[in-house]
């Protein structure tokens, strides 16, 4: 007993030292946090004034009170970029180059000192360390505040920083996808103040170009009301390995249908083929020229993924929907992680490889926009290590000159302006291909109208999740559900039958049937299903991508059988990746493809308050042998599917 007392005592003491010693090193951390802050804003100079001239007002972004030819809206933008770039210095042009992930606080004030009301700000540096220290003027927002004021007080807030540098150069703020009905880290946020639509995979299955140009158009009005400018989607990926994590993001396998719902998507976020106006969100198409082969299924953010491979020699037909976002002048274009295994002399993965990125993308198909590349192909992060395939060996200074010499002009999710620096002073890179992505990157500021106001206005949050706007959402959910399987036409259920509902979210209950806790003494069983997958045992983001298998594990499915058997069951397959379930689809009565749809309007489609009209984006695998015995990059050639891509039926 003695000696459990004479432990437990240690073990207090152990503990206490280890609390003590974490606020200490916390304390620490605030002070030299908090005097980092103050040091970068006793540099940052006034807001800039207004000057007069021909009876209009201009902002005096150089505080040099004379009207430059930047600051004169009325000049052409080559003009404007011109006179800009001559006044920037080199730390200045590096700055621009890069674009990382940005913390905002709570109520909607700058990131100075990190808030426990939103630990999330403990993770990024100071917004200050970020514009004033790294002159960067891009960044990537992933908080999602229920308030959407918070998002104007920051983006203002964050703005007047930007406004009272140097030159005054503004800030533009992307996001990743915000308008699902599902959280998915790493790819997209949950809809929160935004209306609310199915996945882009679900705007597929309506096959609807003018629906889909409705949705950019709307996404574009509730993003520009807090302040967001850039788009980091569409995906314009193929679809055609059945295992890769992202297909959720795509718009399935068919080549066609994808450029087709890409243009529509890029139209309704920037405006039509001529270009970015004040009135756009600019887009980053991605991941040229596909990351759908991935081999095996495994996604390249992660070393074991780090092959696209192409056994079906099937390169040219993953490139037809960037050729569409080429044709609709999508202002960015991301290359994706990984290797193009035997597409190039060069076995670097696309960011770093010039045959893609300046012979394919430059040369071939001129595009003129602004290449930036995926996060974090340089440096190590909390998140995941550098995706820096084929470079694994090099030093993050020969990375940076690699990507540039390949012919990117941005980094994703990286901040080393100082690289950039240092290439061009010891004259690795000359100043002059510096300035060529440099004038990209202005013109797309200047298009946007951030130059001449980047701040919002509390009040245009009124028009989020506006009652249009949430039908419009509500709709293509409906249109999106897909009917694959109805024995003995046993949809529509009549109301009030009794049900017994699985896989719902607790609590969920639907006033036009009657609900039993016990599938014994239910009259319908509704099971709903999300795809099987691997959970990845690497770094903390792998463990949030769904890879890997598709069918369930044996016992799993065996219990699911099970209570399949006991009474006619209505299966609802909520689809990221196409699912491998022969047996219960065929123990199943009617079998439903769910994009992400609300659990309202999934039993308003079973109840008959309207019909299904969706139709497969891509096949349903009978087996996971045929799974495996697919190619990577061809669409449509699973052996014998369950469902085949276009399937859908409607009610009788």
């Amino acid at each position: 007993m003695k000696k459990v007392k004479r432990f437990l005592k240690y073990v207090g003491w152990f503990m206490l030292a280890v609390l003590v010693i974490g606020f200490i090193a916390l304390g620490i951390y605030y002070i030299k946090w908090n005097n980092t802050s103050k040091e970068n804003l006793a540099l940052l100079g006034s807001k800039a004034p207004l000057i007069k001239n021909d009876g209009l007002s201009f902002r005096d972004l150089n505080k040099n009170r004379r009207l430059d030819v930047y600051e004169d809206r009325r000049r052409p933008v080559a003009q404007r970029v011109e006179n800009l770039l001559g006044q920037m210095n080199l730390e200045e042009k590096a700055g621009l180059l890069f674009i990382d992930i940005i913390a905002m606080g709570p109520e909607g004030e700058l990131n100075e000192v990190p808030s426990f009301k939103d630990p999330i700000t403990f993770a990024f540096d100071a917004n200050s360390t970020f514009v004033v220290q790294n002159k960067m003027s891009h960044f990537n927002i992933v908080q999602a505040p229920e308030d959407p004021k918070v998002m104007v007080r920051w983006n203002n807030n964050i703005q007047e920083m930007g406004e009272r540098t140097r030159l005054g150069i503004p800030i533009t703020i992307a996001s990743d996808p915000r308008h699902g009905v599902r959280d998915n880290p790493g790819a997209g946020i949950e809809s929160g103040i935004f209306s609310e639509w199915p996945s882009p995979l679900g705007l597929a299955a309506t096959r609807d170009s003018v629906l889909v140009q409705e949705f950019g158009s709307i996404a574009n009005k509730e993003y520009r009301a807090v302040g967001i400018r850039l788009a980091l989607h569409p995906t314009a990926d193929l679809a055609t390995e059945p295992r890769w994590s992202r297909i959720s993001d795509t718009f399935g396998e068919g080549a066609e249908l994808s450029a087709r719902l890409t243009a529509a998507y890029l139209k309704g976020f920037q405006g039509d083929s001529t270009g970015i106006s004040t009135e756009s969100v600019a887009c980053m198409t991605k991941h040229f020229t596909g990351g759908g082969p991935q081999k095996d299924g495994m996604d390249a953010h992660f070393a074991s993924g780090k092959e696209q491979v192409y056994p079906g020699d099937n390169f040219a037909y993953h490139l037809i929907p960037f050729e569409a976002a080429i044709a609709q002048k999508t202002a960015f274009m991301m290359p994706y992680y990984g290797i193009p295994v035997d597409q190039t002399k060069e076995k670097v993965a696309f960011g770093f490889n010039k045959e893609i990125i300046t012979g394919l993308l430059r040369n071939t198909y001129a595009y003129d926009g602004i290449i930036c590349t995926d996060w974090a192909i340089i440096s190590d992060t909390f998140a995941k290590p550098a995706s820096d395939w084929g470079m694994e060996d090099s030093t993050p200074l020969e990375k940076v000159q690699k990507v540039i010499d390949a012919g990117c002009d941005m980094f994703g999710g990286e901040a080393l302006p100082e690289l950039v620096v240092q290439l061009v002073q010891e004259k690795k890179i000359s100043e002059e291909r510096l300035n060529a992505s440099v004038r990209r990157v202005l013109k797309n500021k200047f298009d946007l109208g951030l130059f001449d106001n980047p701040y919002v206005n509390e009040k245009d949050v009124n028009s989020l999740r506006s009652t249009a706007f949430m039908a419009k959402g509500k709709q293509a959910q409906r249109r999106s559900l897909t009917l694959l399987k109805n024995e003995k036409e046993l949809l529509p259920l009549s109301k009030k039958s009794k049900v017994y509902l699985q896989g719902f979210n607790d609590g969920f209950s639907y006033p036009d049937l009657s609900q039993t806790d016990d599938p014994e003494d239910a009259d319908y069983i509704i099971l709903k299903l999300n795809t099987p997958y691997e959970p990845g045992n690497g770094s903390f983001l792998e463990r949030f991508f769904k890879q890997g298998r598709l069918d369930f594990p044996e016992k799993e499915r065996d219990a699911l059988l099970d209570l399949i058997s006991k009474k006619p069951t209505i299966t609802v397959l909520s689809i990221d990746r196409p699912p491998v379930i022969p047996e219960i689809d065929f123990a199943s009565t009617a079998v439903i493809a769910d994009f992400f749809a609300s659990e309202n309007i999934i039993l308003d489609l079973i109840t008959g308050k309207f019909g299904p009209t969706g139709k497969l984006p891509l096949e349903i695998p009978s087996s996971m042998e045929a799974v495996k015995a697919q190619k990577e990059d061809l669409p449509y050639d699973s052996a014998s599917p369950l469902y085949t891509f276009g399937h859908g039926l409607g009610y009788q």
